[in-house]
């Protein structure tokens, strides 16, 4: 009888055991599961999901208006949308105001701007800009509005977040007489369940412009912490203008934009920048101590006048330019004005000549020293500036495998040709002004001054001296007064 008593006890025990065991499963996925990141999440506009006794509350934070729906996720699609409303709640918290520049989200909204500009709740109840498929949502950050508070970290590893934040040294603080080593961040990185937000951090600069830094990983860094390899922002620096924004209601959040979308993608498809090389400058100065003399200082502060008068007469055009021939050389290999060269260059594709440059110059208080060549062949411009400093713009053809700008002899109407490889432009500083130099700058100031480019040379004859230069035959002396025009 004891014996019996003792497996009934034991049997008894067992089933105990069981029932609290899937006490326990069941407590878990049904309670403790839902204070998850991504639990029992709110759907997103037109989600198809699950409404048990749903309810929709607006709650505004800060500004920014998110609907809220209880229901539960029922797709991968809807998962991007809570991760964006989730990081949009985050920072609305710690009032860090955020833009969005994500390209696959912005080329959408894009098609739809005016619905969307002129419906305050959005263009359709359908989740159709923040579900699209995508690893990333890129936003931007202005660094001066905010303040690094740790507590927006903190905050945001009790959402569930995972973040990671990439630091570089500041360009800003570079110079002939500093290399600065001071870090700052650039990049963060947000990351809950399949999703990630990609913050970058803009800085202004002294050429009135915005500027954001390369994303380079330390060592220690966890490389796979996302898929840096298809994120938009981060393979190389960027400069772009000021934004205006335009908050706007898509899928059914509240986000600032830039007020032209289609302008900003532009923008961002040449916004390469490439950075002053103050280490190599400093080593050439000390090879090739730099001339303080009163003229040559005299000479740099009226050549960086003309080049910002040159900058915003062409911007008023829309007309993109260039750093040519010696101002090049001078950015490239010296971070300055070389003092010697007496002239500001600057090189502009043909196809971009416009017939009122001429005329916004001389508005603009450059008269017209001489015009050489014609729109079709070996165009050249030349404006007096101040004292005897000009301004040549050199126009650039475009052949299959190669470009050329040309070269006139007033005296002998002998033509000239200067060939470079294909080049591309990129954004730099340069005398406290953004403009554009060939990306492949070393190719470009090879091509015109040879191997031995980081000696300077201060007798130059431009029909001569270039590596690259060709004779390109005569003009007919019957076009001499339309192709070799001095004033």
């Amino acid at each position: 009888m004891q014996k019996i008593n003792k497996n009934v006890v034991l049997a008894l025990l067992s089933l105990t055991s069981l029932v609290f065991l899937l006490f326990q499963l069941y407590y878990y996925k049904f309670y403790l599961s839902q204070k998850s990141p991504l639990a029992a999440p709110e759907p997103p506009p037109n989600c198809p999901c699950v409404a048990n006794n749903s309810r929709s509350v607006d709650v505004e934070q800060n500004g920014a208006v998110f609907s809220k729906v209880r229901g539960s996720l029922s797709d991968q699609d809807s998962t991007r949308w809570h991760v964006v409303r989730k990081f949009l709640g985050l920072i609305s918290s710690h009032n860090i105001p955020v833009y969005l520049i994500d390209p696959l989200i912005l080329g959408l909204v894009d098609k739809d701007i005016e619905q969307i500009r002129s419906s305050p709740d959005g263009p359709s109840p359908e989740c159709k800009y923040f579900c699209a498929p995508r690893d990333f949502t890129t936003f931007a950050l202005l660094d001066k509005t905010w303040k690094h508070e740790v507590g927006l970290f903190r905050t945001a590893e009790k959402m569930g977040f995972q973040w990671l934040k990439i630091i570089n040294k500041d360009p800003r603080l570079d110079g002939m007489d500093d290399l600065s080593g001071i870090e700052i961040p650039l990049h963060y990185i947000f990351k809950l369940a399949s999703h990630a937000i990609h913050l970058v951090v803009f800085y202004e600069r002294s050429g009135n412009y915005l500027w954001h830094g390369p994303l380079r990983l330390k060592q220690h860094m966890d490389k796979k912490f996302v898929p840096f390899r298809k994120l938009h922002f981060g393979r190389y620096p960027g400069a772009y203008e000021k934004p205006e924004l335009l908050l706007v209601s898509i899928d059914d959040l509240k986000v600032q934009i830039p007020k032209n979308p289609s302008s900003f993608l532009e923008e961002m498809s040449h916004s390469r920048f490439l950075e002053c090389r103050y280490r190599e400058a400093r080593a050439f100065f000390q090879l090739y101590p730099d001339d303080a003399s009163l003229g040559a200082v005299e000479f740099r502060k009226k050549a960086k006048s003309l080049l910002h008068l040159a900058a915003l007469t062409l911007n008023k055009l829309g007309v993109k330019f260039w750093l040519s021939s010696g101002t090049c050389l001078g950015w490239f290999r010296q971070c300055n004005v070389i003092p010697h060269s007496k002239d500001v260059d600057l090189g502009i594709f043909i196809r971009d000549y416009k017939t009122d440059i001429i005329p916004a110059f001389q508005k603009a208080g450059l008269p017209l020293k001489h015009k050489f060549g014609k729109v079709e062949d070996s165009l050249e411009l030349s404006f007096q500036g101040d004292d005897d400093v000009k301004l040549d713009i050199f126009f650039f053809y475009e052949e299959d495998d190669h470009i050329w700008n040309g070269g006139t002899q007033a005296k002998s109407g002998k033509k000239f040709k200067y060939l470079f490889p294909k080049f591309t432009l990129c954004w730099t500083e340069f005398v406290e002004l953004r403009v554009h130099v060939p990306c492949e700058t070393l190719q470009y100031i090879e091509a015109n001054y040879g191997p031995d480019w980081k000696v300077p040379v201060k007798t130059w004859d431009w029909k001569s001296s270039p590596s690259n230069v060709q004779y390109n035959g005569i003009w007919p002396i019957d076009e001499w007064d339309d192709v070799i025009q001095i004033y």
